[in-house]
This record gives structure tokens, C-alpha cells and sequence, in this order.
């Protein structure tokens, strides 16, 4: 099979491009798959296509850019003249450009390819029914809000003539179901990006580390985190340095160089700014506790798997998606109110001075993330391809499980 995977790239800073690399990763190793043609955005620097085993060939097409109104065209021309056995579409809102009409051109790329006859999934990490757009940064204005949610139910519309429609969220699939009476929307878990050996659980040596990684600005906001660890400091004698590790959101940019201004009077505050893909695995190694400090969610968290992969605990908001991922992965952890530093700071503590507890969390969610790695998640994929192809070629109608068995059998 020759898969297009269209989606951003490191060292891309577009939104997804983490969970890009990790799908062509291990997208590459399925047998199944013979050559990848990855379609993706322009960057100045060259794309990482290091890896450490032996896969399939990779054709890398640099041929969109974030806001461009070209990319609808660019991307199907490039898609005409690779000419793939099957599309994979990596997608939220606001891929293609914060501004409406490139987002919205670029999400009627899947319907463009599954009218070229394309087995086509599109990969749709939030859906606008769920998408709080004040806390997202996109506009606090209420007409605003409805004339952004009616694009959002038309564009859904557009993407939904997929051959089939992938979420990451059981909630998300009665949703569509239900107001858009579709029947090609199947649940894929995110899934884990890694499964390293299992960790012994140890902290190093020194102040323990409380970290929260991401973009932030939007519904991430650090000044919680910031708070709730001085709340610590003042009734513990616990020696803690404060990790933010990550960037701006591009809805927000200066918002974390406002955070230094603003509490440079705080001690052991550390912002890492970017974090390359092979950096990753050192932050969350020396973190003590990770954690989520969201006032809303837009879809499944990979910084929860990615914390579950290196066997930590986490701190986070007792709400929307993170609750549902938390109860249906398997994951385990201290929950708080997402409004409250002091119900932060007891959350952080209860895992900073139980070190049984911290353990106990963190063997939990190694546990859940080694269950789903994005071996079975892309081995999924690859099943749902090869079932479109059938039913194209005998007319037989498309079967879809909403279960999670392959949970268990990739185990």
C-alpha cells in the first residue's frame, strides 16, 4: 500500500505535528505499507525522518503552508501526481490557518480525494461541538461564536464524506452520529507515542521537578500551576522547581514571555521554550509530576499518553475529554478543580510527599499507555484501509467497531 499522510511536520510548529511524526514512525514499520508520501508543510530546516529501525521508503512533498489559500490546490495536485493507494488526513479546525478561509479550504480536501475515488480516513482530533472558542483563543464575541460554529457544522459536513472518520473519543462518535446521522465514524484511540522499557519510578536527586508541557495561552494557563506551588512552598518544607516546557500557543504569542515578567520574583522557574522531539523523553524523565493546567479540553490529550509512557504521575482538571480518556485508557490520577489553585496545590501534593502514591499512579498509567502504542493505533488504520479497498471493489457494505477489543490484542 502507498499511503499519503497529509499532515504538519517537525520541526514544524504547526499544530499536530508531534502526533504526525509518531504516525509516519510507525506507519512506516506496518508490512502492509510499502511507501509513505508524506505530504506536508514548508519549513526552512529539514524534516526528521531519523529513525532507528528499518521501514518503508518515505517521500517527503513540502507543498503547503499555515495560512496560504494555495493549499487546497497544492495538496491535490501533489495528491494526483504520487498517486497513493490511500490518504490519511492528520486534522483539527484550525490546520490549514487560523484564518477562515484557508482553514476552511483545506478541510475540503477529503472530500476532493474521496471524490477521486481514494480510500480516504480523515483523522479529526476535536470537533466544534466541543470546542469551547473563548477559551480556545478563537473570540469571545456570542454572534461571533455562532457564525464560527455554523462554518464548523458545514466544514464538519465536508470532512465527514470521508470513506470513514476517525476520533480518538467515544464521546465524539455519538456526537457526529447523532447530528449528522453519519455512519462512518469509527474510534481510534490517540494512542502512546512511545513504550520505552519500563522505568523504575525513581526521581533524581534534588528539587522535584513539577512540570507542565504544551502551547500555552489559550485554555493552558501556567499562572495556576505557578500559584498552587507557592501555596506548597509556604506549608511544606519541599524543595520544588517549577517546569514549563513548551511554547506559545499561536492564538497567544507573548503569553509565556508575560508570564516570566510577572512572577520573575518566583524561585526555581524554569521555561524550557521549545522542546525538540529528542529532548522529550529527558523532560518528563526528570519531572516528579506532570501536570495539566487546562480550564477546557479539544480532544484527546497527547501530553497525558506521552506522561503515561514515561511512567509519571499527573495532576489534572476533573473535566470534558480528560475525565472520559482517564476513564476509558485506563489512566489514573489526582484530580482538581480546574478554578482553584489551592485544590491544584493539595492535587500536587498529595503526589510530592506520597512517594507510594506517586509510584502507584505512575505504574498506572505505563500500564494504560502500553496498552494502546501507536504500533496497534497505525495497525488499526492499515485494517480500515484494506476494508474500504474491499468494499469499493465488491460493494459490500463497510463494517465499523466502536470498540476497544484491539486494546487487549496488540497487548
Amino acid at each position: 500500500m502507498k499511503l499519503a499522510i497529509v499532515t504538519a511536520y517537525p520541526p514544524s510548529k504547526v499544530t499536530l505535528t508531534e502526533y504526525g511524526y509518531h504516525l509516519v514512525k510507525h506507519f512506516r514499520l506496518q508490512e502492509d505499507v510499502t511507501e509513505i508520501v508524506l505530504i506536508t508543510d514548508r519549513t526552512e530546516e529539514e524534516k526528521d525522518l531519523y529513525f532507528e529501525e528499518e521501514g518503508c521508503a518515505i517521500t517527503v512533498k513540502e507543498c503547503w503552508s499555515f495560512n496560504s489559500y494555495k493549499n487546497v490546490f497544492h495538496i491535490n495536485s501533489t495528491i494526483s501526481e504520487t498517486k497513493p493507494d490511500a490518504v490519511l488526513f492528520n486534522l483539527q479546525f484550525l490546520k490549514f490557518g487560523d484564518r477562515k478561509v484557508p482553514a476552511a479550504l483545506g478541510l475540503l480536501l477529503p472530500m476532493i480525494c474521496r471524490l477521486k475515488g481514494i480510500p480516504t480516513i480523515s483523522l479529526l482530533h476535536n470537533i466544534m461541538e466541543q470546542v469551547d472558542l473563548e477559551n480556545a483563543g478563537i473570540t469571545k464575541n456570542k454572534w461571533l461564536q455562532k457564525a464560527y460554529n455554523f462554518i464548523g457544522t458545514t466544514l464538519t459536513r465536508f470532512v465527514l464524506t470521508s470513506d470513514i472518520v476517525a476520533v480518538t473519543i467515544s464521546k465524539y462518535v455519538g456526537i457526529l452520529e447523532n447530528k449528522y446521522r453519519s455512519r462512518n465514524i469509527a474510534l481510534i484511540p490517540h494512542g502512546a507515542f512511545e513504550t520505552p522499557p519500563e522505568p523504575d519510578y525513581s526521581i533524581p536527586k534534588g528539587p522535584k521537578q513539577v512540570m507542565a508541557f504544551g502551547k500555552f495561552g489559550t485554555y493552558k494557563k501556567v499562572e495556576i500551576l505557578i500559584e498552587a506551588v507557592e501555596l506548597i512552598r509556604k506549608r511544606t518544607k519541599e524543595d520544588i522547581e517549577i517546569v514549563i516546557a513548551g511554547t506559545d500557543s499561536p492564538n497567544t504569542p507573548g503569553y509565556l514571555e508575560g508570564i516570566k515578567e510577572k512572577y520573575k520574583h518566583v524561585s526555581q522557574l524554569r521555561f524550557t521554550g521549545y522542546v525538540a522531539e529528542e529532548d522529550v523523553p529527558t523532560i518528563f524523565g526528570e519531572s516528579s509530576v506532570v501536570v495539566f493546567p487546562y480550564t477546557s479540553t479539544t480532544g484527546s490529550s497527547g501530553v497525558l499518553h506521552q506522561a503515561g509512557s514515561y511512567g509519571k504521575a499527573v495532576a489534572l482538571p476533573d473535566l470534558g475529554d480528560l475525565s472520559i480518556l482517564v476513564k476509558e485508557e485506563g489512566y489514573k490520577g489526582e484530580f482538581f478543580d480546574p478554578e482553584s489553585e489551592a485544590s491544584l496545590a493539595d492535587a500536587i501534593e498529595r503526589i510530592l510527599t506520597d512517594d507510594n502514591h506517586r509510584i502507584n499512579l505512575s505504574q498506572t498509567n505505563y500500564s494504560a499507555a502500553c496498552s494502546l502504542p501507536m504500533s496497534a493505533i497505525t495497525k488499526m488504520y492499515v485494517d480500515y484501509f484494506k476494508a474500504i479497498q474491499q468494499t469499493k471493489s465488491t460493494g459490500l457494505p463497510l463494517e465499523i467497531s466502536n470498540a476497544l477489543q484491539h486494546k487487549t490484542e496488540s497487548v
